[in-house]
């Protein structure tokens, strides 16, 4: 079984909720988010990516950006712009987005649901983005960004979920990106109880989105345990929980710097020693994902390549005998191309790979390659649910990056307090 909890969030007033809500802090680099709080200082980046506030030549693992996230969240409190509510509660969360409707709810989850594997992974964490949410947690004192948890529903759940959505306006809305975000707050003490006792017949969460502010919330607890300064609300922490059929997922693209030792021309020889290449031909620059040509009644690995201002569709057999993460595309291009054929071994930090979220249109990737920012771009096909639930029921690792899960939610419309 795993465990939810309700709890006194901090929110914005309604009036307020568009001003503060923000994109979360790993979708945005620190010169975007300087220019966004330029045209919105209230905009809660200035929390999240406190360093936008600092001068250009701050470090940004500095003590003193810490310290800052911590005062400007502090003011915002301050000046009544986050209120915390008097009682605990739940919070329904909605998103409209391109004709889909999302919707799932946060509560507080167990940190010791994480250390016994009831929460699941399937992605290893990169060192320093989870030292750095561990410093951003501790010293603000506060869950400002949202886990997003899957679980495998039953058949009741949802529609139960679905049925506490109260008639009338939401508590906060913001509108992002052509999406619109709904919070509405359930208090009622018997509707959580029953969502308690709907999930203690759950066996597992599945972190979706959100695996660095997961594992940092457990880093801050067991730190906070060894010092003698633990709470209970520390030993939770704040997740959106949606239905595993209820989101949708995208392919999470590649960008490569350089060709190591090849040239442009020995580079598509050693490809096409391992995979059928075929020039693409024309794309529709504004969608997400390029439709394979390939057909086949046995499963193939596809992807797509552009290079030198051409796309091309990468093809070939999935290997029967592979298990689910060798099954993956992304495992063959990383095992295959990247590794195997220009020596980027370390997927997670090497400075020579780059990647770009799925939900971004093609030409993102096309401008960055024609720019000679990189050198060339892979754009992935997306990978099923049921594989990633799978691949982590059996503890495996999917290779970094390898989903980009939607829908995507704001900072700062629902937080949590560790006090």
């Amino acid at each position: 079984m795993v465990h939810i909890f309700s709890f006194q969030a901090f929110r914005p007033p309604a009036a307020e909720a568009q001003h503060i809500a923000s994109v979360p802090y790993d979708v945005v680099s620190t010169e975007e988010s300087r220019a966004a709080l330029a045209e919105n200082p209230q905009s809660f980046l200035q929390v999240i990516r406190s360093e936008a506030t600092l001068p250009t030549d701050t470090d940004p693992a500095a003590a003193v950006v810490y310290e800052t996230a911590a005062a400007n969240l502090q003011k915002l409190i301050d000046d009544g712009l986050l209120l915390q509510d008097d009682e605990p509660g739940i919070y329904l969360y909605r998103v409209k987005q391109g004709g889909a409707i999302y919707t799932g709810f946060v509560a507080n989850v167990s940190v010791d649901d994480y250390r016994n594997n009831k929460i699941k992974r399937h992605e290893h964490t990169r060192y320093d983005k989870e030292e750095d949410r561990t410093r951003h947690i501790d010293t603000t004192n506060m869950h400002t960004g949202l886990v997003v948890l899957l679980y495998r529903d039953p058949g009741e759940i949802f529609p139960y979920i679905a049925s506490l959505i109260p008639e009338g306006t939401p508590d906060g809305v913001a509108k992002s990106a052509g999406a619109v975000h709904e919070v509405f707050r359930i208090a009622d003490a018997g509707a959580i109880a029953t969502l308690q006792e709907m999930f203690a017949g759950v066996d597992a969460f599945y972190i979706a989105d959100g695996h660095h502010r997961a594992k940092s919330s457990v880093n801050v607890a067991d730190k906070r345990g060894e010092e003698g300064r633990l709470t209970p609300e520390s030993e939770r922490f704040m997740a959106v929980i949606f239905a595993e059929n209820r989101v949708k997922i995208h392919g999470y693209s590649r960008l490569v710097g350089d060709l190591g030792t090849y040239t442009p021309e020995t580079f598509m020889a050693g490809l096409s020693e391992i995979f059928t290449v075929k020039p693409y031909g024309e794309i529709e620059d504004t969608v997400f994902c390029i439709p394979p040509l390939v057909e086949s009644a046995e499963p193939v690995h596809v992807m797509h390549m552009y290079m030198a201002g051409a796309w091309y569709e990468l093809s070939c057999p999935v290997d029967p005998a592979a298990d689910r993460i060798a099954s993956l595309d992304v495992s063959i291009l990383q095992k295959s191309v990247l590794e195997g054929m220009l020596g980027i071994t370390d997927p997670r930090g090497d400075p020579r790979l780059q990647y770009l979220g799925g939900a971004r249109p093609l030409r993102d990737l096309q401008d960055r390659v024609d720019s000679g920012e990189f050198m060339l771009a892979f754009s992935m096909q997306p990978v099923r649910v049921d594989d990633v639930l799978g691949i982590a029921d059996d503890g495996g690792v999917m290779p970094p990056k390898s989903t980009w899960f939607e829908p995507k939610l704001l900072s700062g419309l629902v937080l949590h307090s560790l006090k």
